[in-house]
């Protein structure tokens, strides 16, 4: 990795040289740009809400090593990111990427997968911290604990996105310091509660135990834990749990329009959010491995978490565990919130996304304001099915959830391979920014892709037998629904690029040359109006807006 001694040249000078001129409020510091993916990731959330997906499908053995396997492979898909930030630092990241080193049809796809992926994770983290909000106060109270309903769970959901939008909207400095507050929070809070349950349980579990103990709660091959079957379907789910915590992580990217020295800080954002989050994750999750000496009664209530805090601490250290952990949920799904509508915001200032007149209006405060009530909206109804109450051998299992989680996976790692790939094809002329790969972006960039196919497979897997077709026992509720969806999703793309998008989309627009006092959202507004009556942009000023970009490839 190194550094390119190129000239020195502002933000708004290489902002402008990618054809923007700046809209949004410039005023995160490079700390803050590291914080939001340090935030989004959250290993107080992805480690605590996900405990169950590694624990049911290969158990200790498959979480101890899994994580930091996982984890030295999502670095390189990261540090593959950064190089791709550090020569364009803008808002839409991914799909603009994939506009400039490919063509409009690639960056129309990347574009709509990183929106889906952003928005399933703000609906994954958010019901999560749902249901630790609902546990801890279940921890200080029984009579409320014993009031447990998934409806209960899914109306803090909504009123925590409630908050979170009211919060987002209010200012983007404000944000900035919350989620620099986060990261000591994160960094605080992990140490305290390793060292709980380190010290505190009167009893810990082997080494054996922890690094060689395999379960299979799946349902599949009645529970067995060798065999190709377990090998193949069952254990390589438990890589979700890595996967879905460590990512997000293109938060970075899109809030380099607000970061100063963007084109530097956004790329050491990505990297050092993860590498630091994948130590502190993995120690983390070894100290929850270790604390456990009654497995059965982990496997008893579904690989939830919290069986193994009960077991191994005192109510009021449970209780102090809870808030921790729930607290630094509660920045995580702010910090979601955040990087998906500045993604929304820069999507529809390009005009990709219907009303786009809409989701690029900002508010007095700098912050698109209708792009956060809309994604609030949409997770609240991506999350819709976990109202339905579901059991696999006889323990409660948030299958839609796991869902919702795999779609968030699939969806963001598929919009971050589009323009790795495509940086990979173009070789040595790819224009390179300040920070760089310099030679290693050739094995880097292979193994990058490589490792998001195999994510993406994996994702797709039938969590239970019931969710299996051909199953006697088949109900829709036991569905991972996550190939519905992506692929509901990119059908309903390829029709729609085929009958109209393909005739109206130009990719990244320039509004450099906007009069002075004219927004994004002005332009939008009038666009159709007056320059186009039809809905149809003539080929002459597609070409002018994107010259250079192979709109057929």
């Amino acid at each position: 990795m190194s550094a390119s001694p190129t000239t020195e040249r502002s933000d708004e000078e290489i902002l402008a040289d990618l054809g923007y001129k700046p809209e949004l409020k410039r005023s995160w510091s490079g700390f803050s740009n590291f914080a939001i993916s340090f935030s989004v990731i959250s290993i107080l959330s992805g480690p605590f809400i996900s405990f169950f997906i590694g624990w049911n499908n290969g158990g200790p053995m498959a979480m101890s090593w899994g994580w930091p396997i996982v984890c030295a492979l999502i670095l390189i898909v990261g540090l593959c990111m950064g190089e791709l930030v550090s020569a364009m630092p803008t808002s839409g990241g991914m799909y603009y990427w994939a506009a400039k080193l490919g063509s409009l049809r690639s960056s129309y796809f990347t574009g709509w997968l990183d929106f889906l992926g952003l928005l399933a994770i703000v609906a994954a983290v958010a019901y999560g911290c749902a249901t630790f909000i609902d546990l801890t106060i279940s921890s200080f109270s029984q009579d409320w604990a014993n009031g447990y309903s998934l409806t209960r769970v899914f109306v803090i959901f909504v009123v925590l996105l409630l908050v979170v939008t009211i919060m987002t909207i209010f200012s983007s400095h404000l944000l900035a310091i919350f989620n620099n507050i986060s990261v000591w929070w994160h960094v605080i809070g992990t140490a305290a509660i390793i060292a709980i349950i380190a010290f505190l349980p009167a009893q810990h579990a082997s080494f054996a135990d922890v690094f060689a103990q395999r379960i299979n709660n799946s349902g599949f091959f009645g529970g067995a834990t060798s065999g190709l079957g377990f090998m193949f379907l069952v254990l390589p789910q438990a890589a979700i749990l890595p996967q879905f915590t460590v990512t997000g992580y293109d938060a970075s990217c899109h809030m380099s329009e607000e970061t100063k020295g963007a084109s530097d800080s956004a790329a050491k954002g990505i990297w050092q959010a993860i590498l630091y989050s994948a130590i502190g994750g993995w120690i983390l999750m070894l100290a929850l491995l270790f604390a456990i000496h009654d497995p059965g009664a982990v496997s008893t209530a579904g690989g939830n978490v919290m069986a193994v805090l009960t077991q191994a601490l005192d109510g009021p250290w449970v209780s102090a565990v809870l808030v921790i952990s729930t607290l630094g949920q509660c920045f995580c799904a702010m910090a979601c919130m955040t990087s998906a509508t500045r993604m929304l915001f820069a999507f529809s200032r390009d005009g990709a996304v219907p009303g786009a007149r809409f989701w690029t209006r900002i508010n007095k405060r700098g912050v698109p304001i209708y792009s956060v009530a809309l994604v609030a909206a949409l997770a609240i109804i991506l999350t819709l099915p976990a109202l339905v109450e579901v059991d696999i051998n006889g323990a409660p299992v948030p299958v839609a959830f796991n869902a919702v989680v795999s779609i968030g996976v699939v969806g963001l790692y598929l919009a971050f391979a589009i323009p790795i790939f495509q940086r990979y094809r173009k070789g040595e002329g790819f224009a390179r920014g300040s920070w760089n790969l310099g030679s290693h972006y050739k094995w880097l960039n292979l193994v990058a892709v490589i490792e998001i196919g195999i994510t993406t497979v994996i994702a797709m897997l039938p969590s239970s037998p019931g969710g299996v077709p051909w199953n006697p026992e088949f109900e829709w509720k036991y569905v991972n629904y996550t190939p519905l969806v992506v692929g509901g999703t990119l059908l309903a793309l390829w029709l729609a690029w085929q009958l109209r998008v393909k005739h109206t989309y130009t990719g990244p627009r320039s509004t450099v040359d906007l009069p002075a006092g004219l927004t994004t959202a002005d332009e939008l507004e009038s666009e159709h109006e007056q320059h186009h009556p039809h809905g149809a942009i003539h080929e002459n000023d597609r070409q002018d807006r994107m010259a250079g970009v192979d709109a057929t490839d």
